[in-house]
This record gives C-alpha cells, structure tokens and sequence, in this order.
C-alpha cells in the first residue's frame, strides 16, 4: 500500500493526517499549543516545543493509531503559518522564538523607513508587493537593530516550514510561495533572492536555498526518525505556508479558483493567469513554476473569537463556550440589532494594512446582549472579508468559483454572513481538514503518484453556502466602511 503525510503546523493548533492513494484519510491527530504575545504587536512561537514538538507528537500518534508501517509512507510534506522569521545556527537550532506572520507588527518603523529608502513603485515592480507587516524583510532589519547579537550569530534565517524540513533532512530550504514574502529580498520576476534593492538587511547566502514546493529537498535522516517514528530516507518535499496547503485540499488549481480559509485568521488565495500589480494585495508565484497568485488576509478572525470566548465567556466550559455562543449569535437578527464592529484588533493587514487600526465596537446600548455582540464580531469579520472581495473585483480578479475551508466554516452566522454581505456562493468540500490534507496531497504529487487534477476525486464538492442578500447586512457594511474611514486618525494617536 501506499500512504502519504501531512502535516500542518497552525496558530492555536497543529494537524496531521495519514491519507492512502485515493485521499481516504486512515489517521487524524492534533496537537494544541499557544500563541505568544509578549507585548502588543508582537506574536511568537517556540519553534522546539510548539513546531518540532507538535511534528514529532502527531507524526508518532498517526503511526500509532493507523497501523501503517513507516516504510509504507511513499513522501512527506509540511506546511505552517507563514511566513514567519526565525534565526538558527550552523545547527538550525532556534536563536530566540519565531517573529510570526503579519499578526505581528514589531518591525512597523523598519517598514516605513525601508519604504521611503526604496519607493513603492520599485518594491512593486521588483518584488510585487509593497512593505507590510507580512514582509519578512523588515523583520530581519529589525533583528539587526534590536537584536544584534542574535543577527549576528544567525547562520540562516528561516520560516516555519524551513525550519520543520531541516529538522528532518539537515537542509536549509524554502519554497518559492514562501520566499515571496521575503519582501524586498525576493525578485518575483526572476524568481530568485535580490539585494537589488537594499543591501543592508542580510547576505543572500545567509537565507535557504529555493525550491518549488512539491520538489523533493531531502529524505529522512537517522535523528529525524528516531524522533518521528518515520522510515530513515522518507523522501521530504520543500513544503510551504498553510494557506496555500489549505487551497490545494479543496481545488484551487486553475486561474480564477479561490480558496477562503476560515481559521486563526482569514485567508484568501486566488490563482492569477498573470502577475498582477496592486499594493492592497500581495502577489507572488504559485506552488508550481509558471504559476502565479494573489492573496491577502485578515490580522484576526478564528483569533478573535477566542479571544471573545476568554474574556466575555468565562462561565461556560470551553467545550460548550463556541457552540453556545454559536446558537445566541444565530438567535440575534442579522445586523446584530445595529451593532458594527471593526475586527481590527492586532491592526489590519490587507486591504488597508493599517498597523494602527484598533478593535471597535459601535452602536452599543442597554438592550444588547452578549449573543448580539458575537454576531456583531462574526459579522465584522464578514464584512472585513468582503472589503477584500470588492478588492479583487477592482483589480479585475473576479473569481469563477470561491471553496470555502477551515473551521469557521461550521458557524453558520459566520459563513453566511460572508456570503450574504458579498453576494458570492461558497462551495464546500468533502474533507475539512485543511492543509494537513493538502500537504498529503502535495506529497503524492511529488512522488509522481498523483496529477493536479486528481484532487477533485480526492475531495469532491458536497454542498454550497448560497448567497441570501440582506438589507440589514448592506447598511452594516456601509457603516462598517465609513466607520474606519473617520476612526483612523484618532486610532493611530492612541499607538
């Protein structure tokens, strides 16, 4: 027989499935582990304990609980959040935590002095993306000037899934989706690292070597199998960032295909026929040479409902605290009784990326309930999620089909919300899983044993999120719009 390994590391959580040659999942194993938040903006992991440790655990229990023999397992592939920017030695051993995604905000004041030395219409034209709390280039300067001991001593800097890959094969590599966002250090033309833009953030030598993502980059070693439980020469692929892993479970393939990713934050990737040229989004290639993308995301979504349930739920257990904040949000009309709020809690990333946008909940008063508030946050998110929509219809990506994945996809306020207040059907999948599911799939493909379009068997189609138009929906978003427009001038003097 022959079986395939994916493994995804998230935010809040971490995935793994064991899939046979026809995507039939025969393992499922998670493992929890939290986001740091030393101080506001910032968000960190351990990459020994959460990335590592979760690889490790969940590799084991997937073994454990399938019966598979390691020496049946054809390929291995991992994705992670990202990126994300990790200084290692000569070992690949972790110098400090790991500077996360574009939740964190550390390096603002190296993206605006790198902006003004460089220009936004150079970094766009270079690197196809403008200078945001998701380039990893900034952080970097910010290490130097921050943590100069620390630059110093790195050997490489890596992302999440470079640093899981030279876990397992003693390589330093990064895939090219991934490397996109190594902003301004990435040619999106040429595909390659640049200093052609700025020489003083890091050697290219001291970055990892480029592959696409379904290239094989390495095998198992001896270490890596004494730790996983996985055969000694496994063959490894390059692996990439969740999002993209999350879209390949559910089809995106074609030009036009877009995946909307419901989880710790909101993500959306849509592949481009053509390289596109507009800073609200970011733009880099795709998986597979010749490809392009677009994407774009949110700062907090999955993350805020958390965040809601820890503060504003506290009686409730928290294996009842979602689904019953589930049913009273459902239980409050759409509009949320003329509640609006801005999501924005760790700033904005696309389409305003507005490091100082603050959280803000407008249109309280002494009849509102908690159900009420939770629909507002749900419907936030909606209606941040359409801002993005409207984005890519103004830049003339309009998308064919939209799959929706993730697990906010099973609040149906939130899911609905989003396809009421945009107008846009939603298509669903069979497998939910996410990325872990598309990392096997890449797997497969890797080895040969699978074409791209095979996925559509692998997961097929089971149901649609139709779009419901609401009026209450249409006023909500107007406000939601204006509301920003005239708070973000009092937000940034608050920072």
């Amino acid at each position: 027989m022959r079986y395939y390994l994916g493994v995804d590391i998230g935010t809040f959580e971490s995935k793994g499935v064991l899939t046979d040659g026809d995507g039939q999942i025969k393992a499922i194993a998670k493992q929890p582990h939290k986001m740091l938040v030393p101080q506001a903006g910032w968000a960190e992991h351990r990459p020994l304990e959460d990335w590592w440790g979760d690889f490790t655990a969940i590799t084991r229990e997937l073994l454990e609980t399938s019966g598979v023999a390691p020496g049946d397992i054809r390929a291995v592939a991992c994705s992670a959040i990202g990126p994300c920017m990790l200084p290692v030695d000569e070992n690949g051993e972790a110098l400090m935590n790991a500077v996360l995604y574009g939740v964190d905000n550390r390096a603002h004041a190296e993206v605006k002095a790198l902006t003004a030395e460089i220009g936004e219409d150079r970094l766009l034209d270079l690197c196809g993306n403008t200078l945001t709390s998701q380039s990893v280039g900034p952080k970097i300067l910010w290490l130097q000037n921050e943590r100069a001991k620390i630059y110093r001593k790195a050997h490489r800097i890596l992302t999440s899934t470079s640093y899981l890959v030279h876990q397992l094969t003693g390589r330093f590599v990064i895939d090219h989706y991934s490397a996109s966002n190594f902003s301004p250090l990435y040619d999106i033309g040429a595909c390659n690292w640049t200093d052609g833009l700025t020489d003083r953030i890091m050697e290219l030598e001291r970055l990892p070597d480029l592959y696409w993502s379904t290239d094989i980059v390495g095998h198992v070693t001896a270490a890596a199998a004494k730790a996983t439980g996985l055969a000694v020469g496994t063959p490894v692929t390059a692996g990439t960032i969740d999002a993209a892993a999350e879209a390949v479970s559910v089809g995106v393939r074609e030009p036009g295909d877009m995946m909307v990713m419901y989880g710790s934050t909101i993500f959306i990737v849509q592949v481009t026929e053509t390289r596109l040229r507009d800073p609200r989004l970011w733009h880099g290639p795709w998986l597979f040479e010749g490809g392009y993308s677009s994407t774009s995301g949110l700062s907090t979504s999955g993350t805020l409902t958390h965040w809601f349930r820890d503060q504003l739920a506290q009686d409730l257990t928290v294996e009842a605290a979602f689904p019953e904040l589930a049913a009273e949000a459902a239980a409050s009309p759409p509009g949320a009784k003329g509640l609006v709020m801005l999501p924005y809690f760790s700033g904005e990333r696309t389409p305003i990326h507005d490091p100082n946008a603050k959280g803000v909940l407008f249109g309280l008063n002494l009849t509102h309930t908690r159900g009420d508030i939770y629909r507002a946050l749900l419907e936030g998110i909606a209606y941040a999620t359409n801002h993005i929509f409207e984005t890519y219809a103004e830049a003339g990506q309009v998308p064919k089909r939209v799959l929706a994945v993730g697990g906010g996809t099973k609040n149906e306020v939130w899911a609905q919300s989003t396809s009421n207040v945009s107008g846009i059907d939603q298509t669903l999948r069979r497998e939910t899983i996410g990325a872990s599911y598309g990392d096997a799939f890449l797997a497969a493909l890797a080895v040969g044993d699978v074409r791209q379009g095979d996925i559509e068997a692998w997961n097929p189609e089971t149901s649609k999120i139709s779009a419901q138009p609401d009026e209450s929906l249409s006023k909500g978003y107007s406000v939601f719009r204006r509301l920003y427009e005239q708070t973000k001038d009092l937000m940034a003097e608050l920072e």
